[in-house]
């Protein structure tokens, strides 16, 4: 930091006008609020925004918002089985997860992934809780099977313990609020027999905000938000305008599952829908309490 004390003065009203004139309106509306996060890509690989990502929720909770995260591990996943000699074959973008790669699912996203998430954050002052879909029945699931198209039949493909979310039992989150908990889900399902499914994580913080009526969906993600045809940020949007540049092109490829998981969120009910750069430090902090944002804000309604 900079000894010359015009920049120190400088640098302090900055920051003092950021907390008084931007934060502080934020502060008042998303006090008592539930916001759901979804986490994953490079903030939750590089060490330093890991760490940020950490303060950022704690931060979150000292001033009375509610967070629930939702984390991904698929490139984790995917290394383990790398390192166990397990071959991995994908169809459509999604993997083919027999009993022996479900155990490692298991064993990544329910143990290695959650509670290093849970750890980091009671490191740096929170109170959180980890568990998984099959805790509590939290996530109920069925089998999900894959449309594809032979010769013109419509055919399905079962890609084994992938599931989809059939529904949320919100007791255990609850009792987590109740005790002032922060919840940290692994995104796996249980099956009517019992059994483990493997769910996109996207998909189920979409269910779980619906489901408890979240003021906000906010997920991390490896691009700068939602970009138009000239390869810039769109900062906001309403729900109408998206579905436009869905079918204009616009939006297209990998992101459009997160956009369609986005929307379902706002028109179920969540306020607004967030897809930020989870590669900028302090990226929810930014995104929620001031003006600019660093991501693209999806709204029902033009706001």
């Amino acid at each position: 930091m900079s000894s010359n004390p015009k920049f120190r003065k400088s640098r302090s009203i900055r920051i003092a006008k950021l907390l008084a004139v931007e934060a502080l309106p934020f502060l008042r509306a998303f006090r008592g609020k539930t916001v759901v996060i979804k986490y994953g890509g490079a903030a939750m690989e590089n060490a330093e925004l890991k760490s940020s990502f950490a303060r950022d929720v704690v931060l979150m909770k000292l001033v009375g918002i509610h967070p629930v995260i939702v984390h991904g591990g698929g490139p984790q996943i995917g290394q383990t089985l790398a390192r166990l000699g397990k071959e991995t074959h994908f169809v459509q973008g999604m993997r083919i997860t027999d009993s022996e790669t479900m155990d490692v699912v298991e064993m990544v996203l329910g143990g290695l992934i959650n509670k290093e998430i849970v750890s980091l954050l009671n490191t740096h002052g929170a109170r959180a809780f980890g568990l998984t879909g099959k805790d509590g029945e939290l996530i109920h699931a069925r089998k999900m099977l894959l449309p594809a198209f032979d010769a013109g039949d419509i055919k399905t493909i079962d890609l084994g313990h992938v599931g989809e979310v059939e529904r949320i039992d919100v007791t255990v989150l609850d009792l987590l609020a109740q005790a002032d908990l922060i919840p940290v889900i692994a995104p796996i399902g249980v099956g009517a027999d019992g059994s483990a499914f493997n769910i996109n994580a996207d998909l189920v913080a979409e269910k779980i905000a619906i489901v408890l009526g979240a003021e906000k969906l906010i997920m991390l993600t490896n691009t700068p938000g939602l970009l138009d045809r000239h390869g810039e940020v769109i900062s906001r949007l309403h729900a109408k305008e998206v579905e436009a540049l869905v079918e204009d092109g616009t939006i297209s490829g990998g992101m459009l599952p997160k956009v369609r998981c986005a929307l379902d969120a706002v028109e179920g009910g969540v306020h607004s829908a967030h897809i930020i750069d989870g590669r900028v430090d302090h990226a929810v902090l930014i995104e929620i309490f001031t003006n600019e944002g660093v991501g693209t804000f999806i709204s029902r309604e033009d706001a």
